[in-house]
């Protein structure tokens, strides 16, 4: 039986369909038993199908049963990258089996330009799976290796309507913490949202105190509720009857060369099995496994030995599943030594017969022995304790592993297969419990925290607060390193921006040292050492600009030139190789910015205008048909869909003003004031992009959006200035405090457009300005002047503009919908940018948008903007011809 449309859909059959198993295990069975989606804890031992029965189970509801109630977007959030691929790998085959009509895309969320572009289609289903750093930055609106005007979209999308699974949680550290935190943040504003986002958190080591806070404890034993665990009767045959015998042994922490003698030794006398003859090696850290690595080299291990971490990039890493990270990699001539890190602990299809680590936490233990036999048959464990002081432990505490080795000890007899690793578990007291699972996140974020990264305004210098801390702790806070050919004096195009396959993560500290130098208490070093030349993606500026330590952020891309080393394939990032690092053939097509990338990375530029000629009202319609689609998909409110449509016409206005009409020239321009879209080549560059058709004047920091935004403040003047939105709630007191004024000439009969504007309450026009404000997310809850509009000479004493616009700018009158009378001149106020309260326009801007942030949550208010934003991108793409002006050309 293959995936039916309807709501009778069997979860056998379709677990059948959807994977080629013949039947689904208990447990994936008890998950997709539940009709309704929640929070849950899922807590399954690995090897078992977590992954098959976590992507089986959405799939089955939101597109096997066609329940709406189940959210479209399934968000995978992993610890390590090397995971992602093999999660995407299992997704990509899942959703190929689904019928192309139902079958949801898979994005890889992991930086670069290739990332897809799942952000434009809210109202389809989709997988998005990514790193921790990745989708946590994100929903945090913060996302790292994201062009900043993306921001709100994917804030907005990934905290609605998306059920998030955080998989391998003992490997997050503080992200756990984070993910905890949103759930109950987005609990709190579930009655302001309109969709639905859950957590599912899991590992075969999922501790329930680990989600508890006093932000959580509302909700936490609902989380418990019910979780997803194997029942003791099930606990029989395949997995649980493998036997894994255990050795621990001591050998000091500088004693590489004693470490490979004995690894060698434990390699040869392992039998060779169907399987063939497969040691793994896990180390703490990069450097350890590094070192480790060399010592088996220098020992005369050179053929069949493979180093595994997480500082390679992408492109090095594509052929490891093929070779020797996967189960058709483990064949019968096998013969090989894996030495890796904690990247192994979760999510690698492989299969060991003798294991060796270090002595770790006790969760990534349990994750390391689930490496050794896992296909059958019996294996060794060997855990070689290397030192516990605190100096040689991390990075992990002399706590962690004393009790680790205390649980060794007990298990020695029994070994550590499945059986006897629950039946430890089960044994245990709530003490040695809380010892063996410690968690104490050295970062929590705060509700107040949350809301205030709404605001995604960077200050002068275009930088931003630092969310790392909630993302991950300590030396493990990274940014992305791509390497470019380029000559001595050559600095990265503009429109060069990395691929996902060309980054290299690299800890931000260790980066600093390698690019500044080593810092001590008396020596500074800000700047670049001199043999080093290395960017950082300047917003303000839209182009790379030299790096400096301060700017060498968590989260940020450096673009280093090949010529200054720092790389190898063989052994990744290495800061001390001076080898010039080998660049990643990619089409020359992909390796510039896409238009929408450009637009969305700097604070100026029109690319996203660049077309066929189109007039506003024409591209308005446009996006009004896209945004009523999306949100009549989506099931909005009614009221909300009508906002939505109405920002739709209005958004675009402000593109009218005479500095963006001006920046469109040509011998083939049509002559109109009303022009939205030209082709690329009729653009001024900058920085004379927004000069006036007639030369007069240049604002280089104008946005059309707070133009149009700023216009409906105008129409209100004219049509209704005791409206509710500008100055009814102080109407009385404005009169008291002034002369009163001789009333203005009533203004002519509103055309339907400005009458939906009027027929506005307060708070809906706040929202209606904040989504025309904010349409490309450029424009948002602070309305400041830019670095360009300093650099302005007031000479008739009207001020300084704010991002182009200048008190008294007047937007001619024009047609914003087909058929309607045109809205009438306006002149445009700047008011609403002051603090306080306005006797023109009222309330300030920082305070309406604010409002808006408290009705909808800062979640929901981005989940309309990610809508609208969608809406105008798409119909931006659209190679439609604009009939207003084709009956113009025929005249």
């Amino acid at each position: 039986m293959s995936p039916g449309m309807t709501s009778e859909v069997d979860f056998a059959a379709w677990f059948k369909s959807v994977t080629g198993h013949d039947a689904p295990r208990a447990w994936q069975e008890h998950l997709a038993g539940e009709p309704n989606c929640r929070d849950r804890m899922i807590r399954i031992p690995t090897g078992l199908g977590k992954t098959e029965g976590v992507l089986s189970t959405w799939s089955f509801h939101r597109l096997g049963r066609c329940d709406d109630s189940w959210p479209r977007r399934l968000v995978w959030c992993l610890p390590m990258r090397v995971l992602v691929e093999q999660t995407e790998e299992v997704a990509r085959k899942l959703a190929e089996a689904i019928p192309a009509e139902k079958r949801p895309k898979v994005h890889v969320v992991m930086g670069g330009e290739d990332g897809g572009e799942w952000f434009l289609s809210p109202e389809h289903a989709a997988i998005i799976i990514g790193t921790q750093d990745m989708l946590l930055s994100r929903a945090l609106n913060r996302g790292y290796a994201s062009p900043r005007a993306r921001w709100p979209m994917e804030f907005g999308l990934l905290n609605h309507d998306a059920l998030w699974v955080m998989d391998e949680v003992q490997l997050m550290d503080v992200g756990l913490a984070t993910s905890a935190q949103l759930q109950a943040f987005r609990e709190e504003d579930r009655e302001k949202g309109f969709r639905p986002c859950h957590s599912w958190w899991m590992s075969a080591t999922l501790q329930p105190e680990w989600l508890r806070s006093v932000d959580t404890e509302p909700y936490h034993e609902r989380w418990m509720l019910n979780p997803c665990v194997i029942a003791a009767e099930q606990r029989r045959g395949g997995l649980w009857d493998i036997r894994k015998s255990l050795v621990t042994e001591t050998i000091g922490p500088k004693d590489d060369r004693a470490l490979a003698q004995r690894i060698l030794s434990e390699h040869s006398n392992a039998p060779a099995g169907e399987f063939g003859r497969i040691t793994l090696v896990v180390c703490n850290t990069v450097h350890r496994a590094c070192g480790t690595f060399d010592a088996l080299r220098v020992a005369g291990r050179t053929e069949g030995l493979e180093l595994v971490h997480s500082r390679f990039r992408p492109a090095e890493r594509e052929d490891w599943r093929a070779r020797f990270l996967s189960r058709p990699a483990c064949t019968a001539d096998a013969d090989r030594i894996i030495v890796a890190t904690q990247v192994v602990e979760a999510g690698v299809d492989l299969s060991a017969g003798c294991l060796i680590t270090e002595l770790a936490p006790w969760p990534s233990l349990v994750q390391r022995f689930g490496r050794c036999a896992r296909y059958g048959g019996s294996g060794k464990v060997l855990v070689v304790d290397r030192g516990r002081d605190e100096a040689i432990c991390a990075p992990y505490t002399p706590e962690q592993l004393e009790s680790a080795w205390g649980a060794l000890q007990q298990l020695r007899e029994r070994g550590v297969g499945l059986d006897a690793l629950e039946s430890h578990e089960e044994s245990l007291s709530p003490e040695v419990r809380t010892t063996l699972y410690p968690f104490a996140p050295s970062q929590l974020l705060l509700r107040r925290e949350f809301d205030e990264l709404f605001d995604t305004t960077p200050d002068l210098t275009g930088a931003d607060l630092d969310i790392s801390r909630f993302i991950r702790s300590g030396d493990e806070r990274d940014l992305q390193v791509f390497w470019l050919d380029l000559a001595k004096d050559e600095s990265p195009p503009s429109k060069r921006h990395p691929l996902r396959q060309e980054l290299c993560s690299v800890p931000f500290l260790k980066a600093r040292d390698w690019l500044c130098g080593e810092e001590t208490k008396t020596t500074r070093k800000p700047k670049l050492r001199s043999a080093i030349r290395a960017w950082i993606w300047d917003w303000l500026d839209g182009e790379w600009v030299p790096a400096e330590r301060q700017s060498l952020l968590p989260g940020r891309v450096v673009c280093v030139a090949a010529a200054c080393g720092g790389y190898t394939k063989d052994r990744g990032f290495n800061p001390e190789s001076r080898v010039a690092v080998p660049s990643i053939s990619l089409p020359a097509i992909t390796r510039n910015a896409s238009a929408l990338g450009e637009a969305d990375d700097q604070q100026d530029g029109e690319q996203l205008s660049f077309n066929p000629w189109k007039t506003i009202s024409f591209h308005g319609e446009e996006v009004a048909s896209e945004a009523r689609e999306i949100a009549n998909e989506i099931g909005l409110p009614k009221i909300l869909q009508g906002l939505l449509e109405q920002a739709a016409y209005w958004h675009d206005w402000g593109k009218s003003h005479p500095a963006f009409q001006g920046a469109m020239r040509g011998r083939d321009r049509p002559s109109r004031s009303d022009l939205a879209k030209a082709p690329e080549a009729a653009w001024l560059k900058p920085p004379e992009m927004y000069k006036y058709l007639d030369n007069s004047e240049i604002r280089p920091a104008f946005r059309h959006e707070l133009a149009s935004a700023l216009g409906l403040f105008a129409i209100l003047q004219i049509y209704a200035p005791q409206h509710q939105a500008l100055l009814g709630p102080w109407a009385e007191l404005f009169a008291l405090l002034r002369k009163p004024r001789q009333s203005a000439e009533q203004p002519p009969a509103p055309p339907p457009l400005v009458q939906r504007l009027l027929d506005c309450s307060a708070p809906h026009f706040d929202v209606l300005a904040y989504l025309v404000a904010s349409h490309h997310g450029k424009v948002r809850v602070a309305l400041h002047a830019a670095p360009k509009d300093q650099d302005y000479r007031d000479l008739d004493g009207r001020g300084l503009p704010i991002r182009g616009i200048r008190e008294g700018d007047r937007l001619p009158s024009v047609a914003l919908i087909a058929g309607e009378p045109p809205i009438p001149e306006v002149t445009l106020p700047l008011s609403p940018a002051s603090i306080g309260l306005s006797e023109r326009t009222g309330i300030s801007w920082r305070e309406r948008s604010l409002g808006a942030v408290e009705t909808y949550g800062p979640a929901g208010l981005a989940f309309l903007e990610a809508i609208l934003r969608a809406a105008d991108v798409r119909a931006s793409r659209l190679k439609t011809n604009d009939p207003m002006l084709a009956l113009e050309e025929k005249v």
